[in-house]
């Protein structure tokens, strides 16, 4: 691991939220490391494939990157003003994505659902 990738796993370590691989790289630079934003791309992609990091597209379809606090297969309750992140462990999701696959024959189904909201702390000062 090189001392570049090192700085980006040491910052996911302390953000609780999701961020662009530019957020962090601004983050990162803000720190006074030395590190360019194709290494940034590398390593989240490296980490996502790893399983290490969630990976979730904005409205616009930019990839957004969270340390995974889970390791099996889980759901996210996003905030849209400050993208405070919950984990959801969704077991009614999950049997209902099996349903409807085997209702329509098919096998290995797989899904992505992340939930959008306002948490109670943005929806107070609104």
């Amino acid at each position: 691991m090189t001392r570049q990738r090192t700085a980006v796993a040491e910052l996911l370590d302390g953000t609780d939220d999701f961020r662009s691989a530019q957020q962090l790289h601004e983050m990162l630079r803000d720190r006074g490391e030395e590190i360019g934003l194709a290494t940034v791309y590398r390593t989240m992609q490296v980490l996502a494939e790893r399983g290490e990091v969630d990976v979730l597209r904005a409205a616009d379809g930019e990839s957004l990157y969270r340390k995974c606090l889970t390791r099996h297969h889980h759901h996210h309750l996003v905030c849209r003003e400050c993208g405070a992140t919950v984990e959801l462990d969704a077991a009614t999701v999950e049997n209902w994505a099996a349903r409807m696959g085997a209702e329509h024959g098919f096998t290995g189904v797989e899904h992505t659902v992340e939930l959008f909201g306002t948490c109670a702390e943005c929806a107070a000062r609104d």
